[in-house]
């Protein structure tokens, strides 16, 4: 099996907590320095997360065959097993033994608001993965993982002349202005949200036309108010496909990224690439989770012509 697309990023759990009080009602502003305070939580539910994860997710259920490389810790069995039933490729997750798998604990009140913890475990040793062990590929696509790793993949990369998508997301804040600029100098493409991406210009000092004008594609993303891709010296909108429901945003922008892979490998235009990534993000903030929806080829066809009015394949 030939593996087209390489994934390199994190692979995690999500512990999802519900406070069924206020935060507000226990944190006393008065009293923030010394903080000593417990919230029950009467529901806990675990999602399967990690960015790589997620993108190959949503690659697979469009045909493709993505290679996810990432690391994993000691507590990574059952995901590897999910991996295999789902037919995703995990000869390129490394285990490490004496650390957990990453992990987010989300604890959420009736607001909505939220505290959160972040253990980065097994994804600090990321860098131990090499681009060059995973054998001959299409394109690959650097999303967040650890700092160190980040780095050198995209240094791998570069050096094999793999073509990749750079994807900083949550880590762009871990990166200078001169890192930011090595890492678009090296990469062919650059997939930022508009928040992600006014932080990118801040920090090098780049304008939009500089940055889209190092890259084959510069990819900004604006929620609910659709895309834009710059490509070649043109402009392509790419608009947003109104969702079902409106349930859950995480891992929205992994599935977009996905579809992009996906018409990079098989070669299709940028609007219609944008579009079908554009259809995914639809589908998938319609479910609780990142991992969790699902659909044929066939049906994935069907609504995109509907939605657009013309077959992309």
């Amino acid at each position: 099996m030939t593996h087209t697309a390489l994934i390199c990023g994190s692979i995690a759990f999500d512990k999802i907590m519900q406070y069924h009080g206020r935060f507000a009602d226990t944190l006393l502003a008065d009293q923030l320095h010394r903080v000593n305070v417990s919230f029950l939580v009467p529901t806990l539910r675990t999602e399967y997360g990690g960015c790589s994860v997620n993108i190959a997710y949503n690659l697979k259920l469009l045909g493709g065959e993505p290679l996810i490389m990432g690391t994993i810790g000691q507590d990574g069995g059952d995901y590897l097993e999910r991996l295999g039933k789902q037919g995703i490729a995990t000869r390129g997750i490394r285990t490490i033994p004496d650390a957990y798998t990453a992990q987010c604990f989300v604890t959420a009140d009736q607001d909505n608001n939220q505290i959160n913890a972040f253990h980065p475990g097994a994804m600090q040793f990321s860098h131990e993965n090499s681009v060059a062990e995973q054998g001959a590929l299409r394109v690959a696509i650097i999303s967040p993982d650890g700092r160190d790793g980040m780095i050198k993949h995209a240094a791998d990369c570069a050096e094999l002349g793999l073509p990749f998508m750079f994807d900083p997301g949550q880590q762009l804040p871990m990166f200078s202005g001169e890192e930011l600029i090595r890492f678009i100098g090296q990469a062919s493409y650059l997939a930022c949200n508009d928040y992600e991406f006014e932080m990118v210009m801040d920090r090098t000092g780049l304008t939009q036309a500089d940055i889209a004008g190092r890259l084959e594609a510069l990819v900004v993303t604006r929620g609910g108010e659709g895309s834009d891709i710059y490509a070649g010296g043109e402009h392509h909108r790419i608009p947003a496909v109104p969702a079902a429901e409106v349930l859950d945003p995480t891992g929205c922008g992994d599935a977009y990224r996905a579809g992009l892979l996906y018409g990079i490998v098989n070669g299709l235009d940028w609007p219609t690439s944008g579009r079908i990534a554009s259809l995914l993000g639809s589908i998938k903030i319609a479910r609780q989770g990142a991992q969790n929806h699902s659909f044929t080829k066939e049906e994935f066809d069907q609504r995109f012509e509907a939605a657009f009015g013309y077959a992309f394949r």
